[in-house]
């Protein structure tokens, strides 16, 4: 089938064979057909970076047949797959890539934040509009005020995301009921990780103080729920997040965001966040449409645990998912499972080691001797394990029992795959290579945070500091990005872009000696994000055999000037050959 011009525009259709090839810095090897087979398409006539080694390699043209790559490297080899039928494509010196790859976002974030409210610190561009960022203590009342008034209604909760404290001020169950007297409203932190309600909001909702007796990470008072208390509080309000028009609308916007920014590929570490077969069957009604990108799941152990009763009740329904779910563009990863250690970096509640400036604590998302359980289990049953951890503790923690797993129970290509590390040290990064761990990273916490924590709770050494991706690199970890959306624009060229410069909100220029050079950065969002997936066979590279993914770009990444990386447009996606 053939998509909407919004995918691939039709400037690159049918042009002819006589623009001369650009001159490529290296051109991938040709095979010479013995036999000829016709291409349904033939790709030539600009800088094609394959992404198929450690150095920049082009090929002069691709030619795919039934969604896959036939032929990769010389015009004159791949015109032998030529026929009247054969669609030729002239890329007209633009940029062809494989199709970037999303390796750790969040479809139900997206589909609950996007249709919603939004009031963040900073701007969001949104498919048809930029939501304004705010920011001081008056200013953000002000803005959630008029919101309320002008939106909120009695008889359904009103979602607002974006509010941090930091930047925002005090919030509580008092400020908003006089506000809100009478309508429901829950605002959602930047974080994804605390929520914030009001009298009428918790009557909606249908919950007592009783109901989370016990649990630390409540304050009822305030109406505060974070962390343990976010999760415990999620499958009770499903019914409210999960409205069926909205959340709806909320994935087709994603499905817009992931397009226009050249995205072929998407994975979810954690599924579900409130309701197993609800967030299926509504991404299932989002993917029968067949938007140009796949999705890949994998299952959240530490809510399953709590849904499901166990983690050997967990462990048991992980191994029936492929099976029963998988569609042609939905598929569960098998074997494969998501823990959570500490809390979120958004909220200043990662674990560090050295604690806080201003003397709060951190917290944990899980207990470590639920932790220790949890990751001895999933280890001792094969599986590849990926763990949200963000401080220097946090990561501590983690790399500590998985060492003493190894030496208990030796596995070699295990691939197990921190995400996030928003702070470590040099001498973790040492442990995460020796341990032959991999790295799932997101560069924008430094663009957005790495000021203001300079300033409040970490300090100038660790505050610019954060996300130490070149003490990664050096030591030959794998390592890959991802927005974790929404704590990231769904922006691929965005995050290579602050990974390369290290450039912040404020214009400061932090750490540069973690800068890494544009090939890293592309590498993590193409052919590393597929590594982290266990699907570098498949995707992340042009090569023969693989799925004919690509993006098409206005300029080529490895010759411009890295301040302007993220200013590259997307002109299209092929996906499947389409």
């Amino acid at each position: 089938m053939t998509f909407p011009v919004l995918f691939f525009p039709l400037a690159f259709l049918l042009a002819s064979s006589s623009v001369a090839d650009p001159t490529p810095l290296t051109v991938e090897a040709s095979v010479v057909p013995t036999t000829r087979i016709i291409a349904d398409s033939i790709y030539y006539g600009g800088d094609i970076l394959t992404m198929a080694s450690d150095t920049a390699h082009y090929a002069q043209a691709v030619a795919v047949l039934n969604g896959k790559i036939l032929f990769v490297g010389k015009k004159e080899q791949a015109l032998l797959h030529q026929s009247d039928e054969t669609v030729m494509v002239d890329l007209e010196g633009n940029t062809m890539m494989p199709g970037f790859i999303e390796p750790h976002l969040h479809p139900s974030i997206a589909a609950i934040m996007l249709p919603n409210e939004i009031i963040a610190p900073y701007d969001w561009v949104l498919p048809d509009e930029t939501k304004r960022g705010v920011q001081g203590h008056e200013n953000y009342i002000d803005r959630i005020t008029t919101s309320i008034e002008e939106n909120a209604q009695s008889d359904n909760v009103y979602f607002i995301w974006g509010y941090h404290q930091l930047w925002h001020g005090e919030l509580s169950r008092d400020i908003l009921n006089n506000i809100a007297p009478d309508q429901p409203v829950a605002i959602i932190h930047r974080s994804f990780h605390e929520i914030y309600l009001n009298d009428a909001a918790i009557a909606a909702i249908g919950i007592q103080e009783a109901d989370f007796l016990g649990n630390p990470q409540v304050d009822w008072k305030a109406g505060h729920f974070y962390e343990g208390g976010w999760l415990a509080l999620v499958p009770r309000m499903a019914s409210n997040l999960l409205d069926i028009n909205r959340y709806l609308e909320g994935l087709s916007i994603m499905s817009q965001l992931v397009v226009q920014n050249g995205i072929t590929t998407i994975a979810e570490p954690g599924f579900p966040s409130a309701n197993f077969e609800a967030e299926y069957a509504l991404l299932k009604i989002e993917m029968d449409k067949l938007p140009p990108y796949s999705v890949y799941l994998i299952p959240n152990g530490t809510q399953l645990y709590r849904m499901k009763g166990g983690n050997e009740q967990t462990l048991a329904f992980t191994k029936t998912l492929d099976g029963k779910y998988n569609t042609d563009n939905i598929k569960f990863l098998p074997n494969q499972i998501k823990i959570f250690s500490d809390g979120a970096i958004y909220s200043q509640l990662m674990q560090m080691q050295d604690g806080y400036t201003d003397g709060h604590a951190g917290e944990w998302m899980t207990p470590p001797d639920l932790l220790k359980e949890q990751l001895s289990l999933y280890w001792d049953n094969g599986y590849k394990i990926h763990v949200h951890s963000n401080g220097d503790l946090g990561i501590q923690q983690v790399l500590d029992f998985n060492s003493a797993d190894q030496k208990r129970n030796p596995r070699s290509d295990h691939r197990f795959t921190l995400h996030h590390m928003g702070y470590f040290t040099d001498a973790q990064a040492q442990q995460v290579a020796d341990l032959g761990m991999e790295a799932s990273v997101n560069p924008y916490y430094l663009w957005a945070l790495a000021d203001k924590y300079s300033e409040i709770g970490l300090g100038k050494q660790r505050g610019e500091n954060l996300v130490r991706i070149n003490s990664l690199a050096d030591k030959n970890v794998p390592i890959s990005f991802h927005s974790d959306f929404s704590m990231a624009p769904m922006e691929p060229l965005t995050l290579a872009w602050t990974a390369v410069n290290r450039v912040t909100s404020q214009g400061s220029r932090f750490s540069q000696d973690q800068r890494v050079d544009v090939y890293t950065a592309l590498q993590a969002i193409t052919i590393n994000a597929a590594r982290v997936l266990n699907l570098e066979n498949e995707i992340g590279s042009i090569e023969l055999g693989k799925n004919a993914n690509f993006v098409l770009l206005d300029e080529n990444p490895l010759k411009m000037e890295p301040i302007t990386l993220k200013d590259i447009k997307v002109l299209g996606t092929v996906y499947r050959g389409e």
